[in-house]
């Protein structure tokens, strides 16, 4: 094919791996060679491997498996963690391996002229065993290491590449990499010589790993462009996270829900919206628990079902907090309208915790979602892979038309902006702040709506209590300034007036 026309007459072959049909604008470009280079542990061989199986899966088409490192047996092994029976494959006639691993008779010696035409012919033959439409070769590093040469390797390379594209079969050549962000591939030439390149990353940021997967170039046709975060999960393999595709594409509501609290439904303007995110950000014991306990009661009082991950509180502790302010999560849980999934934030990254609250959400379909908290998942990740889970989780929840409310823990108990409200405030639709106040050493609590997208509220902070029947909201607080800051001072009603006067004038803006 010439890579002169234009990128919309170069055909694309759907990899049906999760997200990277979408990354790639629909697939890899048919007929043609993409190298997929990575560092160690960026999941260069899973998918290698997912291209052929899921080749085989879904559109039936057969592909030969070309090993320089591991042995046919290590990779019929690894893979079934993923649930992919290779062996079964090659009983059916649909798999092949070539065996050019250190383990096998095939041996390179770099000796005058010396070709790789003896192992092309073997590859050949494979194809036509199997009839095969797709190709995986891992990796170049293990073969192409034993020349000296760097002309050699490019010649090769370049040779064994036209080799495919006159067969016209897709091919995946993965290649390692020493840098995340160095040169693209160990020996420098490979990706000069390839139609395609793929990038895995596997980068340490703050004592946290984060795989990412970078479309580098398609020679001829678009893509998109930039890193996507990227998993591995068992019995699905790579699964991409593309956050361009979550467009703004969701409908807004003008249907308003309760919020489970009479009182703060009258503040916000007769409740939450049906499609809103709201936030709510307050010091330990503030009472953001019981709010998320009684948007949870007030959603299920009308039959709705709701979902409520937490990952700061045992189930256990959740249910009894909850019956002592008269609410009853295991009548809820068996009557099926509330479904409690608890876990520590440390037990999996934000990739793998997306992909499984996207799951139970898929499979319970609430109508209402809350999570408690957001902070706790913060501690687990980077800046940007978090900002990252809430934007996916947030689309998730939007576009199915549900309710959604998530927590967040201050930095101090009088108050203070937290790292989580500062990172997403602009993503929630509300944000109510839950703070302390302190008055002639007296500690009482205040709550405010910050924000309420689409809709007046009130602006005044209020003092609320909690006891066995849960949060009552009560008057604005009087002559206290500085509640938000974390310093509340109390002004006396002179200076009240005063200032009142002022901004009657205009002398206060």
């Amino acid at each position: 094919m010439n890579d002169n026309v234009t990128a919309t007459h170069v055909e694309k072959l759907s990899t049906g791996i999760a997200g990277l049909d979408y990354v790639s604008g629909g697939g890899i470009p048919r007929g043609r060679a993409t190298l997929v280079s990575g560092s160690a542990g960026s999941a260069k061989t899973v998918l290698a491997v997912q291209f052929l199986v899921e080749g085989i899966n879904r559109s039936n088409e057969n592909g030969v498996f070309v090993t320089f490192e591991e042995s046919p047996q290590d990779i019929r092994r690894n893979m079934m963690g993923f649930g992919w029976d290779i062996a079964r494959l090659e009983r059916e006639g649909k798999w092949v391996f070539v065996d050019a691993s250190m383990q096998s008779d095939f041996e390179t010696v770099e000796v005058g002229a010396y070709d790789l035409g003896a192992l092309i012919a073997r590859i050949e033959n494979a194809i036509d065993e199997v009839d095969a439409r797709r190709l995986s070769l891992d990796s170049l590093g293990a073969v192409f290491g034993q020349f000296e040469r760097q002309d050699i390797v490019r010649r090769e390379l370049h040779r064994t590449v036209a080799a495919f594209k006159r067969i016209g079969i897709t091919s995946i050549l993965t290649s390692e990499r020493t840098d995340e962000y160095g040169e693209i591939a160990r020996f420098g030439v490979e990706e000069f010589v390839s139609d395609n390149v793929i990038i895995l990353r596997n980068v340490l940021e703050d004592e946290k790993r984060r795989r990412t997967i970078e479309i580098l170039k398609f020679r001829g046709t678009s893509h998109n462009k930039g890193e996507y975060p990227f998993t591995i999960v068992p019995g699905d393999g790579i699964v991409i996270i593309p956050l361009s595709e979550l467009e703004l594409l969701q409908t807004s509501s003008s249907e308003r829900i309760t919020s489970g609290n009479e009182d703060l439904d009258k503040i916000c303007g007769g409740g939450f919206f049906r499609d809103a995110i709201v936030l709510v950000s307050g010091a330990t014991g503030t009472g953001k628990t019981l709010l998320t306990t009684e948007f949870i009661a007030g959603g299920a009082a009308r039959g709705e079902r709701c979902l409520l991950f937490a990952f700061e509180e045992s189930r256990e502790q959740l249910f009894r907090n909850a019956r002592g302010w008269g609410v009853d999560f295991g009548k809820l849980v068996a009557d099926g309208v509330l479904k409690v999934v608890c876990s520590y934030p440390e037990v999996m990254g934000l990739e793998d915790r997306l992909i499984s609250m996207q799951d139970d959400i898929r499979t319970f379909q609430p109508n209402r979602v809350a999570i408690d908290s957001l902070s706790a998942l913060e501690r687990v990740s980077t800046w940007k892979g978090f900002r990252e889970f809430v934007i996916a989780i947030t689309s998730v929840i939007k576009h199915q038309n549900m309710s959604g409310l998530f927590t967040s823990t201050a930095p101090s108990l009088l108050g203070g902006t937290s790292i989580t409200e500062a990172h997403i405030s602009t993503i929630t639709d509300s944000i109510i702040l839950m703070r302390y106040v302190e008055i002639f050493g007296e500690m009482r609590r205040g709550l405010t709506v910050l924000k309420m997208r689409g809709s007046m509220h009130e602006k005044e902070i209020r003092e609320y209590v909690i006891d066995g029947d849960g949060m009552h909201i009560g008057a604005p607080f009087k002559n206290v300034t500085g509640i938000l800051s974390g310093k509340p001072v109390q002004v006396s009603q002179r200076d009240m007036d005063r200032f009142d006067d002022m901004f009657d004038h205009g002398d206060v803006q």
